[in-house]
């Protein structure tokens, strides 16, 4: 993503970025390009129109009016009109966020890129910098990093994932989808038989009701637990867990959705 962005330059191979070469056309890259890094920081005592105005100039905005004018446009754009006088110190970190996704998007450019923007966020956050960036898909190309499987969601076109720095999968959300069809299953049954289904299968998870436990679990291409029902539908999460589990890397997989790993 560096290397897009034209802060790293890379040793080998060829990058183009709207038909630009990242190498000889650094300029006419950064005209077109947005980014928000993952460490957005801003600077803390400054009001927010105020870090806006500073990294809008920097941006090439020199015209006064028209940078005003598109100040106000791209702080109602990520919901911040009303917080344009507040300092940075006293912003939430999702406001942060939304400050940093501001700035990337105050010239105008084609290419957004975002690197893990959902890290520390708290819930109702995260479901809203989701649906901005859902929003701001529409008539701009996005590319987005992340550990979360969950903020790919119905807004991203098309996904990779990443092992060991290697692309092991690329394609549609609803390709990955299929791949888990009839590998997510529901079982209820007791603690020890419980007990049995969890050393052997991904177990997702999981709820008691009396002496009983209901498990929700991923096959890793094998034989479903005894009385287990397969699930539907299972969501991209447990679509990435199966795809991982069938690779042989279920404690990846674990981590990856705990405290995330390859997604991106």
């Amino acid at each position: 993503m560096r290397i897009i962005c034209t802060l790293l330059e890379p040793t080998a191979g060829t990058v183009r970025v709207c038909g630009h070469d990242v190498t000889r056309d650094r300029r006419a890259i950064r005209e077109q390009l947005g980014y928000l890094p993952q460490d957005f920081g801003a600077w803390r005592l400054h009001r927010v129109e105020e870090v806006l105005d500073t990294l809008a100039q920097l941006s090439g905005l020199r015209d006064a009016k028209h940078r005003q004018a598109r100040i106000a446009e791209v702080l109602d754009q990520v919901g911040l009109s009303e917080v344009a006088h507040r300092k940075v110190k006293k912003l939430s970190g999702g406001m942060v966020r939304r400050l940093g996704v501001a700035q990337a998007l105050v010239h105008e450019p084609k290419v957004l890129v975002v690197d893990e923007p959902t890290v520390g966020l708290d819930p109702e956050e995260r479901i809203r910098f989701r649906q901005l960036m859902s929003g701001l898909g529409r008539d701009r190309t996005i590319l987005l990093s992340t550990h979360i499987v969950a903020d790919l969601g119905a807004g991203c076109r098309e996904m990779a994932l990443l092992d060991a720095g290697r692309i092991v999968f690329q394609g549609s959300p609803s390709e990955l989808l299929r791949q888990a069809t009839g590998r997510v299953f529901d079982v209820t049954v007791t603690m020890p038989e419980a007990e049995a289904i969890e050393s052997r299968y991904e177990v997702v998870s999981s709820s008691v009701s009396g002496n009983q436990m209901t498990l929700r679990g991923v096959a890793d291409g094998g034989q479903l637990p005894p009385s287990a029902t397969v699930v539907a539908e299972p969501n991209l999460e447990e679509s990435y867990i199966a795809f991982m589990a069938a690779r042989g890397r279920t404690e990846v997989a674990r981590q990856d959705t705990e405290d995330p790993g390859a997604a991106a």
